[in-house]
């Protein structure tokens, strides 16, 4: 029976070193977790300061200056290749219906807004008529008789 005592005994303390190492484990983890969690959270400080800092320096130093010169266009034409040039073209013909179409867009706006213009004066000649009915027949009921004698 020693031997079974033995064994026992060194099964026991097998169980418990895994149980302690679970428990260590456990501990260390969570620790890592709580570690990371701050290290993240700092990270994102210091990534949002270090975002401000670099637009604030870029306000400061930086100009940018849009410069459109035609004539480098013109010349760059001279050397182009044959596919490039039919891809310029391509490029400026889509760019010109573009602006006809704009145009046209513009143009049936206009038109809409003369419509509805006319509409508008329409009406109030229109109502000017009716808010006097009577003397607009009287008027036209003498024009007429005095038209026929």
């Amino acid at each position: 029976m020693d031997f079974s005592e033995g064994f026992k005994k060194v099964f026991l303390a097998g169980v418990g070193a895994i149980a302690t190492t679970v428990e260590t484990a456990t501990d260390l983890i969570d620790t890592f977790v709580e570690k990371g969690e701050l290290t993240v959270e700092q990270g994102k400080v210091l990534n949002e300061e270090l975002k401000h800092n670099i637009k604030s320096k870029v306000k400061d130093h930086v100009t940018v200056n849009v410069v459109k010169e035609y004539g480098n266009v013109m010349n760059a034409v001279d050397s182009m290749s044959n596919e490039e040039l039919e891809q310029l073209k391509e490029k400026i013909a889509s760019r010109e219906q573009e602006m006809q179409a704009q145009a046209e867009e513009k143009s049936e706006d206009n038109s809409k807004e003369t419509v509805t213009e006319e509409m508008s004066s329409s009406n109030k000649e229109s109502s000017s008529i009716s808010e006097k009915p009577e003397q607009s027949v009287k008027d036209i009921t003498h024009n007429t008789s005095s038209g026929n004698k």
